[in-house]
């Protein structure tokens, strides 16, 4: 049972972004899934959730209207879309799934940088 996130890295002011979680041992249509980050000295917030079908999502305030996510059942894969990222959007951003239990995915470090 595992969730792995990818696509993390260095991006410019105003670039775009896209960071994907796969989940494996567990059946992911039956669970919302979730993208919290972690700044260095900053407790983790919760960025971005999506329903199990896709169709309702979620996002912090911050983050409205920048970030978009989404998941494609077929492939077991959430995504984040990042557009016109902020310097203080800097970040391990992190996949999430509510099972019995809280599973966390590795991390994937994001810098937004000039």
């Amino acid at each position: 049972v595992q969730l792995v996130e990818s696509g993390g890295g260095l991006v410019q002011p105003g670039g775009s972004l896209r960071l994907s979680c796969t989940a494996s041992g567990f059946t992911f249509t039956s669970y919302a899934m979730n993208w919290y980050r972690q700044a260095p000295g900053k407790e983790r917030e919760l960025v971005a959730s999506i329903n199990r079908a896709g169709d309702y999502t979620n996002y912090a305030d911050n983050v409205k209207g920048r970030f978009t996510i989404s998941r494609d059942n077929y492939k077991n894969t959430v995504y984040l879309q990042m557009n016109t990222p902020k310097p203080e959007d800097t970040a391990v951003y992190y996949c999430n799934v509510r099972l019995s239990y809280e599973l966390w995915g590795q991390g994937t470090q994001v810098t937004v940088s000039s």
